[in-house]
């Protein structure tokens, strides 16, 4: 270890310190007034940063409302790679989707309150059109993974068809949600329905989609 290491990790530390603290003041400003009426220089003047300082961390204002929006993308692929032994591909996705609306998780929406970003989201076209991207590099990202994972030949169709399936199953679990939420619905009951519906489409996957990339050893 060289003494200039522990300076960097105290900068790394205050930077991630800075992106939390710009992106919690962006986050209470969109709540309160909606996407589209707050700018980026009203969120640098309430976090007392300059502009350069915000776009340094978030490139475009539509980072600052999905500001995690690299660990959704790889979300379905991650739990693929570290699906367990024995454990296919569909299964891994789709137990850690009903295990998130089990445990309630503000993943998958389920906390209250959840339909002020509901409302914000849906407010505004460009979070919209962000969130709609965000679903399809998902959906390839999948597929890219399920192709690796299966040893599937260039240009083999079925990984990403599957990946689709799997991420139009996500995709429908969490308009769900949202839909309930935003109606009133409560928590338990809204986790509920999401649960009946996982039961549903289950019921309709086939057995090439169950099957499909079983994981044989580590």
């Amino acid at each position: 270890m060289t003494d200039s290491e522990p300076a960097e990790g105290l900068r790394e530390r205050k930077k991630r310190r800075t992106r939390t603290h710009i992106s919690d003041v962006a986050t209470g400003l969109f709540l309160e007034r909606g996407f589209d009426a707050v700018t980026v220089a009203q969120i640098a003047d309430a976090a007392e940063v300059s502009v350069n300082t915000v776009y340094n961390y978030f490139p475009a204002k539509e980072d600052l409302f999905f500001d995690r929006e690299s660990e959704v993308v790889d979300r379905a692929a991650r739990i693929v790679r570290e699906r367990a032994v024995g454990q296919s591909a569909a299964r891994a996705v789709l137990d850690a989707l009903r295990r998130d609306v089990e445990d309630r998780s503000p993943y998958v929406g389920l906390v209250e309150g959840y339909e002020r970003f509901m409302n914000v989201m849906q407010g505004s076209p460009a979070l919209m059109a962000r969130l709609w991207r965000m679903q399809q590099l998902g959906a390839d990202v999948l597929g890219a993974t399920l192709a690796e994972e299966a040893g599937a030949e260039p240009g083999d169709p079925v990984p990403i068809l599957i990946a689709g399936q799997l991420a139009g199953i996500q995709q429908a679990v969490f308009r769900g949600i949202g839909r309930q939420i935003a109606a009133g619905v409560g928590v338990d009951a809204t986790a509920a329905h999401a649960l009946a519906q996982l039961d549903a489409v289950e019921s309709l996957l086939s057995a090439e989609v169950w099957d499909y990339a079983v994981r044989t050893q580590r």
